[in-house]
């Protein structure tokens, strides 16, 4: 299944863009206010067709990065990126190729940025600003995010630079952004006073007892307290949508959808159970009370 859909810049784990050729469908056509209430990387809200946006998320790094890529042109950010990969002496693959940082394509070109990343990097943990978060991770492993315990960041550097993939990631993203009309929240799930009674709720929270660290965080207690949000919602007479995992030992969930509609999806995921007969037992999952 072609996935045409936009893609954020950022390679944000845990994120939905290789299931949204099977979760935008299953979304209303017409939606009021779309509630992005875990927004990450923003894949499923940059596609879905609504007169207005609220993006939340509790990582103040991206949302301020999601804020700059709303109030700035895709241009802009790319001078700026080119600005701060001149200032560290950072690879320009894109103009010179592999062989004139003497390596290939295969290898990539961590060697030659290495000593440059860690520099950006330093410079990034001490005085942190929203374009060299971006540079960061465009040259960080895999384009992944990462802060220890201090806030600081902390992935190593990749095989990868500003390419014309990225680039045109950056520019496709950006300039779909601009066409919305979005209110970027940092906030915790639990404050809604961004939840209007028109809202549609999308939420694609940490999963319960997941073996990825960014999961680790999530306890029960805010697995029940998103699941009686949503109830809330519910009966408010709104409407939500929430992504899941049903391969994990979640007893809470595993009672809870019962009340509404599991829409089991397939394909991308190697987790995923489209080939099993009994789909209930573990597969990622959209749950909608629709």
């Amino acid at each position: 299944m072609k996935n045409t859909y936009i893609k954020n810049p950022l390679n944000y784990t845990g994120g939905k863009y290789k299931l949204l050729p099977q979760i935008i469908p299953l979304l209303p056509e017409k939606v009021d206010t779309f509630v992005d209430l875990f927004g990450g990387g923003f894949n499923v809200g940059i596609n879905v067709a609504a007169d207005h946006f609220v993006y939340n998320d509790k990582c103040a790094p991206v949302v301020e990065l999601l804020r700059n890529f709303y109030t700035h042109d895709s241009e802009y950010i790319h001078g700026k990126v080119l600005d701060i990969i001149t200032e560290y002496g950072l690879s320009r693959s894109d103009i010179n190729g592999y062989e004139y940082y003497g390596t290939n394509s295969d290898k990539g070109v961590a060697e030659f940025n290495k000593q440059q990343f860690l520099k950006l990097r330093e410079a990034y943990n001490k005085n942190a600003d929203w374009i060299k978060f971006y540079t960061i991770v465009i040259f960080a492993f895999n384009n992944q995010i990462r802060f220890n315990s201090k806030g600081g960041f902390n992935m190593p550097v990749g095989n990868r630079d500003y390419n014309v993939s990225m680039q045109e990631k950056m520019k496709l993203f950006v300039d779909e952004l601009h066409k919305k009309d979005v209110v970027f929240e940092n906030s915790d799930f639990r404050e809604q006073s961004f939840i209007l009674d028109n809202s549609f709720v999308y939420a694609d929270p940490p999963y319960l007892n997941a073996c990825a660290s960014y999961n680790k965080s999530w306890t029960e207690a805010e697995e029940i307290h998103l699941l009686n949000l949503l109830d809330k919602v519910n009966g408010n007479g709104g409407k939500f949508a929430l992504s899941n995992n049903l391969k994990y030992d979640n007893p809470i969930l595993n009672k809870w959808k019962n009340k509404y509609t599991a829409h089991y999806l397939s394909g991308n995921y190697s987790n995923c159970c489209y080939q099993k007969k009994d789909r209930s037992k573990g597969c990622e999952v959209l749950i909608t009370n629709y």
